[in-house]
């Protein structure tokens, strides 16, 4: 099995709304951040993947035909390269209402390190990829939505037009379906991930950082 379908958007852009719509077209399993809280194993292939050391992809993704969200958008081009079969989608959102959204989710989860979170950390390789590497540790609105139209940017420059789809959850399915090459299956297209099941995904706070409030 190879991945067959790659998102390269960032969390909070309707991502697991997609994994579920992509499963639901027969592109299962699909993989995720909730995925790596599923199977706590991967931890350290990401780790190693955002240190920047040589791993192999099939490693991972050999038992999945697509992936979306971090820490696998963090990588679109290697994963592009490895697997040119594959199509690419970039979730989108209005910016201002994707920062209110990370505000509440990630970048708290974030913010609550004081610095770098240690090596032992269960999530080092998300404190890595999020917090350093995608918004310099600076959680400004200005720098972070910044970092994200820098993102979404880099993506439409570096996948041909014929292999992107910039999609937006609220397109519902004939885009996507489109795209994919499949027929839109006669159901209502999933909404999922709302603010409040963000934490019951990450299984406990603490899972992200330890100083967050249990409340989340």
């Amino acid at each position: 099995m190879a991945l067959r379908v790659i998102g390269a958007g960032l969390g909070r852009t309707g991502t697991l709304t997609l994994k579920t719509a992509l499963e639901q077209l027969g592109f299962a399993p699909c993989h995720h951040m909730v995925e790596v809280f599923a199977h706590p194993e991967q931890r350290h292939f990401w780790l190693r993947a955002a240190k920047g050391e040589q791993v192999d992809w099939d490693e991972l993704f050999g038992g999945y035909r697509a992936s979306v969200d971090w820490p696998s958008a963090h990588f679109y081009a290697e994963l592009a390269e490895r697997y040119p079969d594959a199509k690419v989608i970039l979730t989108r959102r209005d910016p201002e209402r994707w920062f209110e959204s990370m505000s509440a989710t990630i970048l708290k989860a974030m913010g609550a390190y004081e610095g770098a979170a240690p090596d032992d950390h269960p999530m080092r390789f998300a404190d890595i990829i999020i917090a350093e590497k995608t918004f310099g540790r600076d959680f400004s609105a200005a720098n972070v939505i910044a970092a994200f139209e820098r993102h979404n940017a880099e993506v439409q420059r570096a996948i041909p037009p014929e292999r992107l789809l910039v999609f937006e959850a609220a397109q519902g399915w004939e885009p996507l379906c489109r795209f994919l090459g499949v027929a839109a299956p006669d159901a209502p297209f999933p909404r999922t991930n709302s603010r409040e099941e963000f934490w019951q995904h990450t299984v406990s706070p603490e899972m992200i950082a330890p100083t967050i409030p249990a409340t989340g």
